[in-house]
């Protein structure tokens, strides 16, 4: 068979013969674009599923896990439905999109663009694919979003209340935040820099969790005394798909398989892993011991503190945001926390404020910093941004639209999450019962996650064995209180 590449001729798979194929689409930035998602995807399920019911306590891993599980499918019928046109579709007001749905057949497979992305130095926002990628991509993002947030009010928050509270927040307050900075709204149009959700996502979900804490009120007294997790090793590997999900979370929002989206990757992993570092460090000089759970805050601190940076800032800058995001975190949550009366009055169960709050401020603040002005022109809205150390009148006016965009993000949520709180508990309570927190996850869903052996089975001596294999597995001896050996007969209740 002769090469069809000879001579010039193009491959058959780039030509618009079969099924059509439009003239704009680019393959290579679609088929990124689908895998960044499903990367940013993975953090949430499983990643963080995996997460939150390895980090805590094991009578709310079920729970934990779920609230994640529940929000992921939650988040993605409403953005279809309304949200997703709230966040990216044409303006209805300067912080927010007119809600419409987006399953139809012609919607999905034209050209994906943002309506309101167009500023004064560029045009619109148009890459080369589907709309339905790009309204996939940007789902994953507001997903995360309410699953970093339900880490706050993990191990007394009703399940129902949280049913009721994901659609409302994603609704009032995620879609104002992705659209005033991503979709074309007046911080897009200023040119505050986020370039992957240090604000629309980690500062939001910092702040709207801490005041979920605050407003459902904390765990009970010994479960805030004594909260241990029940799976280090699973905790771990949930981390680690957090951690290589990121790959996606920041390579993925320049909206195309480009240099700038190379740079991002790189930048994201060298500030987690200086961040990472230096958390450890600090825990052995204060502890003397090297902490796991300090080293998993660790990487989220580096990962958070670099995302509205990443594609913006060059390696030495992501290296010093690494230093500045395992140490600053790491003094507000181990030292400041400590001292703070406000901070120990608000159960914040995984310290999410410190972790995406305090992280996300600080990475905004960096790239007002930092913004290298040749890679900001490869993302920002407005032509030349640069950050402050690059001197002149626009580094300082860029820093101060990072300050601007933070304090808009911050207020916003102080108050939204706090009003959508109250409506709620006006229907169902907040918070569990009394006795429901005692029992956890058996109470609230009827389940527990492990199935102990022993646990309502019976001791069958033709499967088990003699007495003697049942004291050799058990390492019990025959006064033992805890004695199991059978008694007379071929089954026992354990």
């Amino acid at each position: 068979m002769a090469d069809a590449t000879k001579g010039g001729a193009v491959p058959s798979a780039y030509n618009n013969t079969g099924y059509p194929v439009p003239d704009w689409l680019n393959k290579g930035d679609n088929a990124w674009q689908m895998t960044a998602a499903t990367l940013v995807g993975m953090q949430s399920v499983p990643g963080l599923v995996i997460l939150y019911g390895s980090i805590v306590k094991k009578k709310w891993a079920v729970n934990s896990a779920f609230m994640a599980f529940y929000a992921f499918a939650a988040v993605l019928i409403c953005w279809v439905i309304w949200a997703y046109k709230m966040s990216f579709g044409e303006k209805l007001i300067p912080i927010w999109g007119k809600a419409g749905t987006v399953w139809g057949y012609k919607t999905l497979q034209a050209q994906a663009t943002l309506p309101a992305s167009a500023t004064v130095d560029l045009s619109m926002i148009q890459p080369f694919y589907p709309m339905a990628t790009m309204i996939y991509f940007q789902f994953v993002f507001a997903a995360i979003t309410l699953i970093l947030l339900g880490g706050s009010v993990l191990g007394r928050m009703n399940f129902i209340a949280w049913m009721v509270f994901v659609p409302l927040w994603l609704t009032f307050s995620y879609s104002v935040g992705a659209f005033s900075l991503w979709g074309g709204g007046f911080l897009f149009q200023w040119g505050c820099i986020d370039y992957s959700g240090g604000y629309v996502i980690h500062l939001s979900s910092g702040v709207a969790g801490f005041t979920s804490a605050y407003w459902v009120g904390p765990r009970l007294t010994k479960d805030r005394e004594r909260f241990p997790p029940n799976n280090v090793l699973l905790m771990l590997a949930g981390a680690g798909l957090l951690w290589l999900g990121w790959a996606g979370f920041n390579g993925g929002d320049p909206y195309a398989a480009n240099v700038d989206s190379s740079i991002a990757v790189i930048n994201t992993n060298v500030c987690a892993a200086m961040s990472l570092l230096v958390w450890t460090v600090l825990d052995v000089v204060f502890f003397g011991k090297p902490s796991v759970i300090g080293a998993v805050q660790g990487m989220i601190t580096g990962l958070v503190c670099i995302t509205p940076a990443a594609g913006v800032v060059q390696g030495w800058a992501a290296m010093i945001m690494g230093m500045l995001s395992g140490s600053i975190p790491w003094y507000t949550m181990m030292v400041l926390h400590k001292r703070s009366k406000i901070l120990q009055q608000v159960d914040d169960t995984l310290g999410v404020f410190h972790t995406h709050a305090v992280a996300g401020s600080l990475g905004g603040i960096c790239t007002g910093l930092f913004a290298q002005p040749n890679l900001a022109n490869y993302f920002v809205a407005r032509l030349n941004e640069r950050g402050a150390f690059y001197g002149g009148h626009a580094g300082g006016r860029q820093l101060g639209k990072q300050l601007c965009g933070a304090l808009f993000i911050i207020g916003w949520n102080l108050a939204v999450t706090s009003i959508i709180l109250n409506v709620i508990r006006l229907i169902v309570p907040l918070r569990m019962s009394e006795d429901d927190l005692i029992i956890g996850d058996d109470a609230v869903h009827g389940e527990e996650a492990y199935a102990l052996w022993g646990d309502g089975e019976k001791y069958d001596i033709t499967k088990h064995g003699t007495s003697e294999y049942n004291d050799t597995q058990h390492g019990l001896e025959s006064n033992s209180s805890f004695d199991v050996r059978p008694t007379p007969g071929p089954t026992v209740e354990l």
